[in-house]
């Protein structure tokens, strides 16, 4: 039996993995994963931090789970170099495991901006489990808690910090939130239902320093103003973890480039989720990651035949109280906007319609027709 390696045990390569093995088996498979937990839900990483849900809950693969279906699990083992030529993979802890097919689900990793001073004590990213914790250990209502980014990631952060006691200010450097999935007026709405919520928002304004000595005391502008702070989240971005690829000789841009079949450009070696770079377009989001496991695992399993054609980008906010849902193309000049504005109830919407068809849609403050507009 073929040996397949997985190299990253997040919700991208397990999903794979799970399709890999509706068909007969035919891998003995070894997952490695940086982290030390089992696979978890990271989208629900907002949930636990506000209180809503435990880390057990957002468990999706237990221990059990692989033991039943014979995965050999390595946690907390980061695969540091690969071999193509000698079908190798090297663990930071010294171990050099060979595999018949590779699979790369290194996912991606939190962007940090040109600040001085982010290695400072009380300067965190929200992107893990061990992230999360860390946060509700340092929150409460002594903290003064600064988030650097507007995006989706970072006002989920900032409502989970508000809900655990502490005071929250979101620095965005754009003049809109959210500007990637939200026009201005729908921006705005989003910023006064933060403001409802007791979220301080700050627009247009570039860090430059994170002030304090060890500690952090505070974030300095480039217009040289600054805010108090004792805890700083950075969530300005992800970037495709693509080392690994570039180590095994791949072809790689911005994310490890794959054809519709999830096929690199080495034999053997395939990759999914956050790291890949398919069509030009890397996905940061949940649903594309489903999508291509599943062609993935019909070509890894000899199938080939499925096509992964790419996938619309959809955000849906996960803080209660706030509902907001953004999908396709919200900023398409060839099409007719068509928009409904509700100031006394917050409600914002825009359709964009090309050729009949939907391109593009916005919801701000009632999302109940989401699955419709989405199956549109």
């Amino acid at each position: 039996m073929k040996r397949l390696v997985v190299v990253g045990n997040g919700m991208a390569g397990m999903a794979c993995v799970e399709q890999i093995l509706k068909y007969a088996p035919m891998f003995r498979i070894t997952v490695f994963g940086d982290e030390t937990h089992t696979n978890y839900n990271r989208v629900m990483l907002s949930s636990v931090l506000a209180g809503e849900k435990s880390a057990d809950d957002i468990v999706i693969n237990s221990r059990e789970w692989y033991r039943r279906n014979e995965i050999d699990l390595r946690v907390g083992v980061r695969i540091v170099d690969v071999d193509s030529v000698r079908k190798t993979v090297t663990g930071d802890d010294g171990s050099v495991t060979t595999y018949d097919t590779l699979l790369l689900a290194t996912g991606s990793t939190a962007w940090m901006p040109p600040i001085k001073g982010l290695d400072k004590e009380g300067v965190l990213t929200f992107r893990t489990l061990d992230d999360t914790r860390e946060l509700l250990k340092r929150s409460g209502p002594e903290t003064n808690a600064v988030v650097i980014g507007g995006g989706l990631l970072g006002l989920e952060a900032a409502r989970g910090l508000q809900v655990q006691g502490c005071r929250v200010t979101v620095v965005h450097l754009m003049g809109t939130l959210m500007e990637r999935q939200l026009d201005p007026p729908g921006g705005r709405f989003l910023m006064a239902k933060m403001k409802e919520l007791g979220i301080r928002v700050v627009l247009g304004k570039s860090t430059t320093a994170i002030r304090g000595d060890r500690r952090v005391t505070g974030v300095e502008f480039t217009d040289g103003e600054h805010l108090d702070a004792n805890l700083v989240v950075v969530a300005a971005g992800i970037r495709p973890s693509v080392d690994l690829g570039r180590k095994a000789g791949l072809t790689v841009k911005r994310g490890i480039v794959v054809n519709d079949f999830m096929e690199t450009s080495t034999p053997d070696i395939f990759a999914v989720g956050e790291c890949v770079e398919h069509r030009g377009v890397c996905y940061g989001l949940v649903a594309p990651l489903f999508d291509q496991g599943k062609v993935l695992a019909a070509t890894i399993t000899g199938r080939r035949g499925p096509t992964y054609e790419g996938t619309v980008p959809a955000a849906k906010l996960k803080i209660v109280g706030v509902e907001m849902f953004s999908a396709g193309e919200i900023d398409d000049d060839g099409a007719e906007p068509v928009r409904y504005e509700d100031p006394t109830l917050g409600v914002y919407k825009k359709v964009a319609v090309r050729d009949g068809k939907l391109s593009g849609v916005i919801l701000v403050g009632d999302t109940s027709l989401s699955h419709k507009y989405m199956e549109w």
